[in-house]
């Protein structure tokens, strides 16, 4: 663990630069390996003939591997932090401080930010809450991290993650588990948990989640605070480690409405390097913050399904409800819709997912192929490793990955393919509601926080609490409608927060202020 190291401090003249590994020529015995994994026959003269054909190529990779890479520059010193005690840690949420001043003036000016630790910020360690990442330093700054700095604000370290962001609740860390700050033993959500606990307990002023299943409402839902998961690809995901690209989405965490609208104006918008960026359309968000005045004649659709999951808790169901009543006293017409589909879409999820980061952030060494995205090698040179370190991955981890590889070895990707297919049909459901009306909403997630398992807790267990929140918000990480969640109240002294719908790109609607805040 690191301790208050030397305030060294890294410009943009000393990031981290590529290590030249000369590529040897295979031996006999490798093509032979190479042979039995690819299932060919070959004979002794077929094994010198390969050596010889692959020798010219070989030589090409080295000509790439010994020119510099072409990564952006680091804009803004910094301190390489130091891991916080427990004195400093109450909640576990703190992964590394630092201090990292932004622009001397901007619409962040006076801001504190900490980053969800699967952001690079360069020459600060990085472990995605993972102990096989363990001791990975960036060698540069993600889009959002120049976009935060740039507008003025603080960046003031790395919060807490689940382990490669793979659960909803937050004891998968390798670090152990974050706690919520609302009632102690209890989970903080995941996988976002630390920026979640960090604004809970206000010790920041702004955050930044990821969301692949819910990873910034699930946490945003049980600690309390308010979580906007993004149209996809509004927010560059550029310099984030990935899980799978069609549902990687990132975006804010604050503490009230007008802070995420803010900062959502701050992040979002092309970067030139992430190619989830299509037909990207921004709005000034802050413009829409207009309270009461912006609800009236609002039409929102109360999805009915949303309240019906299996482990729906009565008093989640009744106060995301209240809400609903509060915004209709307030002018907006609210009335109950039926979309069957949406309690199907947790099983469509689970292709494109599980499949989805099998591919590219396990075996695809954290970023996969066929895209012209920006490529950190440093990460995926320090990621590959995980191959002889399988024993010590979370649970979660295992599971999905088992879960992954098996399907690929056995049904190739036709799963994913016909869930993508499927998906377009859910992401229709939704539309033609959102054709009638402005908004959907249910509950976030369907419970409100639950315990932590115990640390001598079975797989099954661990598993279960890791998993057993994701029902509602699944859904729009595959069919990319933002979706933001609000908190409406409390019960047993823990958060309860309902989750607001929009169409693609048209977020300033959700931002509708906070007069469904309940006790």
């Amino acid at each position: 663990m690191i301790r208050r190291p030397p305030r060294s401090t890294l410009s943009s003249s000393s990031a981290a630069s590529d290590v030249y590994k000369r590529q040897k020529i295979p031996t006999k015995k490798q093509i032979k390996e190479l042979a039995e994994e690819m299932g060919l026959d070959l004979t002794e003269e077929d094994v010198s003939s390969y050596i010889n054909l692959l020798t010219p190529n070989i030589e090409a990779y080295n000509v790439v591997d010994s020119m510099p890479d072409n990564l952006p520059e680091v804009k803004y010193p910094r301190s390489v932090g130091y891991e916080p005690d427990k004195n400093e840690n109450p909640y576990n949420a703190w992964y590394v401080k630092t201090t990292v001043q932004g622009a001397a003036k901007g619409k962040l000016k006076g801001k504190t930010v900490v980053l969800k630790d699967n952001v690079m910020l360069a020459g600060v360690q990085m472990m995605n809450g993972a102990s096989t990442l363990e001791g990975y330093i960036p060698n540069i700054d993600a889009t959002i991290t120049n976009r935060i700095l740039d507008e003025g604000a603080t960046i003031v370290g790395k919060a807490h993650c689940e382990y490669f962001c793979l659960s909803g609740g937050s004891h998968t860390s390798a670090k152990g588990p974050v706690i919520n700050p609302h009632k102690k033993g209890y989970s903080a959500g995941g996988s976002s948990s630390g920026s979640a606990a960090l604004l809970a307990a206000g010790e920041v002023d702004m955050a930044i989640g990821g969301d692949q299943g819910g990873s910034i409402r699930m946490p945003a839902s049980y600690c309390g605070v308010y979580g906007m998961k993004p149209t996809h690809g509004l927010v560059p995901y550029t310099g984030i480690m990935p899980i799978e690209i069609y549902i990687d989405h990132t975006g804010p965490m604050t503490n009230n409405v007008q802070d995420n609208a803010l900062m959502l104006e701050v992040l979002a918008g092309e970067d030139g390097y992430d190619p989830r960026q299509y037909n990207v359309k921004t709005q000034k968000y802050t413009d829409a913050l207009q309270g009461i005045k912006g609800i009236k004649g609002m039409k929102i659709a109360l999805i009915k399904e949303g309240f019906l999951q299996e482990n729906a808790e009565s008093d989640v169901n009744t106060k995301v409800k209240a809400a609903a009543q509060k915004l209709k006293s307030m002018g907006a017409i609210i009335k109950e819709i039926s979309i069957p589909m949406h309690m199907l879409a947790p099983a469509l999820w689970l292709p494109i997912g599980v499949e989805g980061l099998t591919q590219t952030m396990m075996y695809g060494d954290g970023y996969g192929i066929s895209r012209p995205d920006l490529y950190v090698t440093s990460l995926m040179d320090k990621h590959r490793n995980w191959r002889n370190r399988a024993n010590e991955m979370s649970e979660t981890t295992k599971l999905f990955t088992m879960l992954g590889t098996y399907i690929n070895k056995n049904h190739g990707s036709r799963y994913y393919g016909k869930a993508m297919n499927i998906t377009r049909i859910l992401t229709a459901e939704y539309d033609k509601v959102l054709n009638e009306y402005d908004l959907l909403l249910m509950p976030t997630t369907a419970v409100k926080a639950q315990q932590l398992p115990k640390p001598n807790a079975s797989r099954e267990v661990y598993v279960k609490k890791a998993l057993e929140m994701l029902s509602n918000t699944s859904a729009f990480d595959i069919t990319h409608h933002p979706a933001m969640a609000i908190p409406c109240g409390m019960s047993k002294g823990l958060p309860i927060s309902m989750m607001l719908i929009g169409k693609h790109f048209d977020l300033s609607l959700i931002h509708i202020s906070e007069p469904t805040r309940q006790e």
